[in-house]
């Protein structure tokens, strides 16, 4: 994706990012729905990380380790990426966050927890990230590890998304091979849309708004109004059809 588009508004002395396709941001109005997907697992996670100390590996931007330090004893966002880990360090501070740069598969500390959303389908090596997070959470600890579903990702009838930083993407079942090879206990859910996304998904499935909104030409007027006025609400958590979800969110303990 070209670099197009910039964060709005930043706090002072807080550089913004540009989106590239790469990671999420927020304050970017027409990337409103893919930031608020991942905040809605985020503040999934964060509700039950209480008294958690928590590692947030590719953190990114660094809005999700903010969310998770709401509740958990104590959390260290990690990415690599320069210009990301020095705006998350700027941007968001508190007693219970700090930020690190390196590698999210060298990275080392005392945590019971691991969060490593949207990243599994990044790595050359994901059997070697999993053992690594098996080891940091210990014998008592939980991981969150979260990665999209390639049948809702990708274009009909395509194999994969074309994302060009994805290594693999994968079907629910392949996820849960991946999982299960290195932890006993696999919980694997899919995040679905909810609310007014469900209802527009329907729209889309049922009754061509595609055609519509453009023969009546609202297409820009609708999504103008509509993309900003998405919230976490609008996505819900399911066990049942995974092959229909949006994203796989797998708690996995040993």
């Amino acid at each position: 994706m070209p670099e197009l588009y910039l964060q709005r508004d930043q706090p002072p002395g807080v550089p913004p990012l540009s989106l590239t396709g790469e990671r999420t941001l927020p304050d970017v109005p027409e990337e409103n729905y893919w930031f608020r997907r991942h905040l809605a697992v985020y503040e999934w996670i964060a509700a039950r990380a209480h008294g958690r100390r928590v590692v947030d590996l590719a953190c990114g931007e660094g809005y999700g380790s903010a969310v998770l330090a709401r509740t958990a004893a104590s959390v260290v966002g990690v990415d690599a990426n320069p210009e990301a880990f020095e705006h998350a360090r700027l941007k968001y501070t508190g007693d219970r966050l700090r930020f690190e740069r390196t590698m999210i598969e060298l990275w080392t500390g005392d945590v019971d927890c691991v969060v490593l959303l949207q990243t599994i389908e990044h790595l050359q090596d994901p059997d070697a990230m999993l053992e690594h997070v098996r080891d940091l959470i210990g014998p008592r600890g939980v991981a969150y590890i979260s990665t999209p579903n390639v049948l809702t990702l990708a274009p009909k009838g395509a194999q994969r998304s074309g994302n060009p930083w994805h290594v693999r993407e994968y079907r629910a079942d392949e996820y849960r091979a991946l999982c299960e090879r290195h932890f006993g206990s696999v919980d694997l859910l899919g995040l679905f849309h909810a609310r007014k996304l469900r209802a527009h998904q329907w729209a889309l499935e049922h009754a061509a708004w595609d055609a519509v909104h453009a023969r009546l030409g609202i297409t820009g007027w609708f999504y103008d109004r509509f993309t900003p006025a998405i919230g976490t609400r609008d996505f819900a958590f399911r066990r049942r059809r995974l092959d229909r979800a949006l994203d796989f969110v797998a708690v996995l303990r040993p």
